[in-house]
């Protein structure tokens, strides 16, 4: 093998790495598997198997994403082990909104010259992801290209497959006014704004060491927490009570993303006084000479994941996610719509301004 591999290791890739990556990430993967899946780690494709019997007419669900520039701020930090869990978290998140169990998962890593043990950190955070979201981390994909990425540097993308019973799908097409918004909290900025994060840090003259004023972690633990992934409290809801609408808080924050799900003549009003800002957000404000309003128009500024619900059971849905061990509560109401050119949402600030 090492003479057969001497002329691709003198370009630049080495095909023994990857190979010591395999065998050393083949027990992490592993953990993650359930009974659909059918293959090993090492094929040319990943095989799973689906429980027709489950559903009456499954629809299968998809979504990608990545990590954005928070990777760029991982890597400055030197902090791979929690990256992984970010990556899943973007894709698995985004499936449940639509009411979608998480099946499988799979990720594509690329570097310019593979550090086995960083690769390994990495994909032990994407195999924690899967455990936390219950779906199998089917296979992947790891590119040595040197060249292309400098040294030390890595690039990740995320691919979900989940299945929804066709009559169980969430779409928000129900939603009606009065109806409540429930906000479940979010760990710090999950992995959105972290091109402006990293301005703010960098003009702030401040160190990632630096301890965050009233958080007590410092500025790097608080901006690289992993995003928190809501698969379990939300399915475990979805199962006997009516959810209308959901929304992951991603890029665009809470203008864009509630839009999203919102039927004709009717808005969002959402009050920001109803739920805690955390430290973190506090800090980007200030330091960055940001308003509410762009504060929310970017940023999750502390809720990262909202479901919409009928009036009565509002308060049983924020009971039952707080003995999930997720802090909720109700935020907003849905509202009738009087122009067809008003805002979709609308976020009331301290003091009453919206």
């Amino acid at each position: 093998m090492a003479d057969r591999a001497d002329a691709y290791r003198r370009a630049g890739v080495d095909i023994e790495a990857g190979n010591s990556l395999v065998s050393r990430i083949k027990s992490l993967v592993s953990a993650t598997y359930n009974k659909g899946v059918l293959s090993d780690i090492g094929g040319f494709g990943g095989l799973f198997k689906l429980d027709h019997e489950a559903y009456a007419e499954p629809v299968l669900v998809a979504s990608t994403d990545g990590v954005g520039t928070k990777l760029k701020l991982a890597q400055m930090l030197g902090r791979h082990d929690t990256i992984g869990i970010d990556l899943v978290a973007m894709s698995v998140n985004d499936i449940l909104v639509q009411g979608a169990k998480p099946l499988f998962f799979l990720d594509y890593f690329a570097t310019g010259k593979l550090d086995v043990n960083l690769a390994e950190q990495v994909v032990a955070g994407i195999a924690e992801g899967c455990k936390q979201a219950g779906c199998a981390l089917l296979g992947g994909e790891t590119a040595e290209m040197p060249g292309f990425y400098p040294d030390g540097v890595y690039d990740l993308a995320g691919f979900c497959v989940g299945i929804v019973d066709n009559a169980r799908i969430v779409d928000g097409s129900s939603i009606a006014v009065d109806d409540v918004i429930i906000g479940i909290e979010s760990s710090g900025p999950h992995s959105n704004g972290y091109s402006l994060i990293r301005k703010i840090l960098a003009e702030s003259g401040c160190k990632a060491t630096d301890l965050l004023p009233e958080g007590g972690v410092s500025l790097g633990e608080a901006l690289l927490a992993p995003t928190r992934i809501y698969v379990k409290p939300v399915l475990n809801l979805l199962r006997d009570l009516e959810i209308r609408g959901m929304v992951h808080i991603t890029g665009g924050g809470f203008y864009d993303n509630v839009a999203r799900i919102l039927p004709r003549g009717v808005g969002a009003h959402i009050r920001m006084g109803s739920f805690d800002v955390p430290p973190v957000f506090e800090w980007l404000k200030a330091q960055g000479g940001l308003t509410w309003p762009e504060m929310l128009q970017i940023f999750n500024c502390g809720i990262g994941y909202m479901l919409v619900v009928p009036p009565e059971i509002g308060e049983d849905v924020v009971l039952r996610l707080r003995a999930q061990h997720e802090y909720a509560q109700i935020i907003g109401t849905i509202e009738r719509q009087k122009k067809s050119d008003q805002e979709r949402v609308t976020v009331e600030l301290p003091g009453g301004a919206c």
